[in-house]
């Protein structure tokens, strides 16, 4: 319990750090990079005399340190803003304000916005790892019990195939033939489950080739230890030492695989995905709102990334350490 409770205090303490650091990174760039997001919000045609007042209403004039501490302090409240763009109403509104000023009270809520996509990339994500583990698993366990043999070689061919395949390629081309051509699935939007299977399908392609060498070197790396020979000259079979002590050692190294996968699907591919399936999730929020300069939700989807970062890689550490207790975070 001691144990527990000094793990957790001491990983969020330096979570936290981390995520305050990488908002603060992400808040800069965005005020650094050309372009003003006032004539997104109010169109290209608007007087420069009205673009400044808005500016200045909003705050985008002060200097970038007293934005951001306003900004913190906003967010420890669980406030995250206001959307530059979308309405209350959920419709994008950008540039069709003519002369008048930005009205927040007419904007939608970040954190609302947040809410409602959220579910549909936990779907995705969900069904994007069971997908790439019923792939992997068996695979990766078939080429770590014959190294060197021909399912070591498979699995090797494998994932070389996959890893090769672009995300938006790939995803054209299942688009093409389970939705177009073969009728089975359903491929752009979201009315059901069934719509996020293909853009899972698509995930798991990329997320398995990891997965399947990081299987197959952790249960040939642990089949060649000394506990295994011990095992077998005690008395125990084959099928037992393999079942019992060699795969849940080799679990190990997937958690920490596994923690880093999810970062990077939640940061990279999914939003692709999304975006290519047309999918309403976090990833076509973001991708949308970096077309439209829409700040608030793009550093609200970054704190929450990195958070999820921090939490993920928090809770396999934990686990392999639950595992192996001679590990040390």
């Amino acid at each position: 319990m001691l144990f527990a409770l000094d793990f957790f205090l001491r990983r969020i303490a330096q979570g936290l750090v981390i995520v305050v650091l990488v908002t603060m990174l992400i808040f800069t760039l965005l005020r650094v990079v050309p372009g003003d997001p006032v004539r997104m919000m109010l169109g290209p045609m608007v007087s420069a005399a009205v673009a400044e007042e808005t500016a200045q209403k909003m705050g985008l004039r002060d200097p970038i340190p007293v934005q951001f501490t306003r900004y913190i302090g906003q967010v420890f409240t669980g406030d995250f803003g206001r959307s530059f763009v979308r309405s209350a109403q959920g419709g994008s509104t950008g540039g069709s304000r003519g002369e008048s000023t930005f009205d927040t009270a007419n904007r939608a809520s970040v954190i609302e916005l947040i809410a409602t996509s959220l579910p549909y990339s936990l779907i995705l994500a969900g069904l994007a790892f069971l997908f790439s583990l019923a792939i992997a698993l068996p695979i990766g366990i078939a080429a770590g019990l014959n190294s060197g043999k021909w399912p070591d070689k498979l699995a090797l061919y494998l994932s070389s195939i996959f890893v090769s395949l672009p995300n938006v390629w790939l995803g054209l081309v299942f688009i093409f033939l389970f939705s177009a051509k073969a009728g089975w699935l359903p491929a752009i939007g979201y009315k059901g489950p069934s719509y996020a299977v293909l853009p899972a399908l698509v995930l798991a392609v990329e997320l398995a080739p990891v997965l399947i060498r990081s299987i197959s070197v952790s249960v040939s790396g642990n089949l060649l230890e000394a506990y295994v020979a011990v095992g077998q000259i005690r008395g125990l079979s084959r099928l037992r030492m393999i079942v019992a002590h060699v795969l849940r050692n080799s679990m190990i190294p997937l958690l920490n695989v596994l923690g880093i996968q999810a970062v990077g699907l939640l940061l990279g591919s999914l939003f692709v995905a999304e975006y290519v399936f047309n999918y309403p999730g976090i990833g076509l929020l973001m991708i949308n709102a970096v077309f439209q300069r829409d700040f608030p939700i793009i550093q609200a989807i970054a704190i929450l990334a990195c958070a999820t970062l921090v939490i993920v890689n928090v809770l396999v550490d934990f686990a392999a350490t639950t595992i192996d207790r001679r590990l040390q975070y």
